[in-house]
C-alpha cells in the first residue's frame, strides 16, 4: 500500500525538534534519581568534566558529570568501581544519546548509609515527626538569632555576613559545636538544648557546608532529630548544599537549602524595609500633604461660607431679595392692571352692544332694512301682479266682446247696460242697445223673438 504524503494535520518534525521534545518529556517525566553500577569508559577530558559508562550485566547508560560538581567528589572514581550516582535523565539533542547527567557520585559503601537513611525517615516520619501541623512559623522580626555550628567553619562566616547585611539589628549568638565526626551527634544536641533552655534565642538555625553523605551523617542522627523536635524554640535546618537533604532538615520547622539561604530566610531584608520605609514616608508625607491641601480648601470654603452668613452680606441678600421681591410685585400689580383693563374694555365693548341707543340704532337699521326689503318685496310683487295682469288682460283682451265686435259681431244691452242672452229678455216693444265696435245703436224689438237660423 502506497504511503500518502503528510496533511496540514500531521506536524512534521526535524531532528532536533524529536530531540528536543524527547529530552523535555525524559526531564519532566524522570525525578532525580540513584543509580548503583560499576563504572567503565571513564574520560577525564581538559574541561575537568567526567564523562563515563554505568552498566550491570544487562544494559548500560552514558553519563555526564560536570566539573562543578566533579571537584566535589572525596574520592577518585577508576573503571571497575561500584559506584552510586544521583541525577537526572536527560538527552544530548547533537547526537540523539540518552544520558544521566549526574550532580553527585559516592562509593558502593555509601549505599548502606543510603539505607540506614531511608529506615530512619520512614521511622520518624511514621511517628508523626515530620507532620506540617507540628511546625512553627518563623519570627517576623527576631532580635536574638542563635547559631548551632562549627565556630571555625566557612557556613558560620557566610550566615554572618548575611546576618549583618539584611539585619543588623539583631544580636547573634554562636553555640560552638563538631560538625562532622563521632563526637558531632552529641555535641549538636547537647547544645541544641542548652540554646533552648537559655531562652535567649528568637530563632535558632543549626546546619553547615556541603559535603560527602558522610560528612553529612550527623545530622542524620535519631537522637538529634528528637531533640530538634522537642525544643520549643523554632529552628531552621541549613545542612549542606541545595541538593542534599538530611532528617534534620525534616525535622525542623524549615528547611533551608544553604545556611546563607538560612540566614535571609530568619532575617528581614534591611535594605528592602529601609526602602520600603522610606517609600511609605514618601507616601505618608504625599497623604499628609494632600490631607493639608484638603483642609486648606476646607478652611477656604468655610471661610466662604462665613463669608456669605455675615449679617452685612446676609442684609445685602436679604435687601437684593426684597428688590426683587418688589420688582416682582410692580410686575404682578402691572400685569393684574393690565388683565383688568383688558376685561374692563371687554365689559365695556359687551356693554356698549348692549346700550338702549346701541340697540335703538340697531333696532332702526333692521327696521330700515326690513322696510328696504318690504318695498322690494311690493315692489317685487307688484311687477309680479302687474305681469300677471298684463297676462289676463291679454288673455281676457283674446275673449274680450270687443275683439268679436271687430270681427262684425254686436252685443244686445238692456238700457240699464245688461247684456240680454236669455230668450225671455227679448220681449216685442222694449227698448234695448246694440253695441257694434265702437259705437252704439238705439233700437226697440218690433217682433217676438223666433229660432235662430244659421247662415
Amino acid at each position: 500500500m502506497p504511503i500518502t504524503p503528510p496533511g496540514p494535520e500531521n506536524r512534521v518534525y526535524s531532528p532536533r525538534e524529536l530531540n528536543q521534545e524527547v529530552r523535555l518529556h525524559l526531564e519532566a517525566g524522570f525525578p532525580r534519581l540513584w543509580i548503583q553500577a560499576e563504572l567503565s569508559n571513564l574520560a577525564r577530558p581538559a574541561s575537568g568534566h567526567l564523562y563515563f559508562t554505568l552498566k550491570d550485566a544487562g544494559a548500560q547508560i552514558r553519563c555526564a558529570l560536570f566539573r562543578s560538581h566533579a571537584a566535589a567528589l572525596t574520592f577518585r572514581p577508576e573503571n571497575g568501581q561500584e559506584v552510586l550516582v544521583r541525577g537526572r535523565l536527560s538527552l544530548y539533542e547533537a547526537r540523539g544519546d540518552y544520558q544521566l547527567i549526574a550532580d553527585g557520585m559516592l562509593e558502593a559503601g555509601a549505599g548502606a548509609l543510603s539505607r540506614a537513611f531511608e529506615a530512619l525517615k520512614g521511622k520518624l516520619a511514621a511517628e508523626g515527626l515530620f507532620d506540617p501541623d507540628r511546625k512553627r512559623s518563623l519570627p517576623t522580626w527576631p532580635l536574638r538569632i542563635g547559631l548551632i555550628t562549627s565556630p571555625s567553619g566557612a557556613a558560620v562566616q557566610d550566615m554572618l555576613r548575611i546576618l549583618r547585611q539584611r539585619w543588623p539589628a539583631a544580636s547573634v549568638r554562636i553555640y560552638a559545636s563538631a560538625v562532622q565526626g563521632e563526637q558531632a551527634p552529641g555535641e549538636l544536641t547537647r547544645a541544641l538544648t542548652a540554646a533552648d533552655q537559655q531562652g535567649w534565642a528568637d530563632v535558632l538555625i543549626i546546619g553547615r557546608g556541603g559535603g560527602s553523605l558522610e560528612d553529612l551523617w550527623a545530622f542524620n542522627d535519631e537522637g538529634l532529630a528528637r531533640a530538634i523536635a522537642a525544643v520549643e524554640t523554632p529552628i531552621v535546618s541549613a545542612v549542606g548544599h541545595e541538593t542534599d537533604f538530611t532528617i534534620a532538615d525534616f525535622v525542623a520547622d524549615l528547611r533551608a537549602a544553604t545556611p546563607s539561604a538560612a540566614a535571609a530566610a530568619v532575617s528581614p531584608d534591611g535594605p528592602a524595609l529601609r526602602r520600603q520605609v522610606a517609600t511609605l514616608s514618601r507616601r505618608v508625607e504625599r497623604a499628609a500633604r494632600q490631607h493639608l491641601d484638603r483642609l486648606a480648601q476646607g478652611v477656604d470654603h468655610l471661610a466662604h461660607r462665613l463669608a456669605r452668613c455675615h449679617p452685612g452680606k446676609r442684609l445685602e441678600q436679604m435687601e437684593l431679595m426684597l428688590q426683587r421681591l418688589d420688582d416682582r410685585r410692580q410686575q404682578l400689580i402691572c400685569k393684574l392692571l393690565r388683565e383688568r383693563r383688558i376685561r374692563l374694555q371687554g365689559m365695556q365693548a359687551r356693554l356698549l352692544a348692549h346700550h338702549p341707543a346701541r340697540r335703538l340704532r340697531q333696532l332702526g337699521q333692521q327696521r330700515s332694512a326690513i322696510h328696504q326689503r318690504l318695498i322690494r318685496a311690493m315692489d317685487r310683487d307688484l311687477e309680479r301682479r302687474r305681469q300677471q295682469l298684463a297676462a289676463l288682460l291679454r288673455a281676457l283682451d283674446n275673449v274680450s266682446p270687443l275683439r268679436v265686435l271687430e270681427r262684425g259681431y254686436g252685443v244686445v244691452l238692456d238700457p240699464s247696460g245688461r247684456a240680454l242672452t236669455e230668450e225671455s229678455d227679448f220681449k216685442k216693444g222694449n227698448a234695448i242697445r246694440l253695441l257694434i265696435r265702437s259705437f252704439e245703436v238705439d233700437c226697440e224689438i218690433k217682433s217676438a223673438p223666433s229660432k235662430a237660423r244659421l247662415p
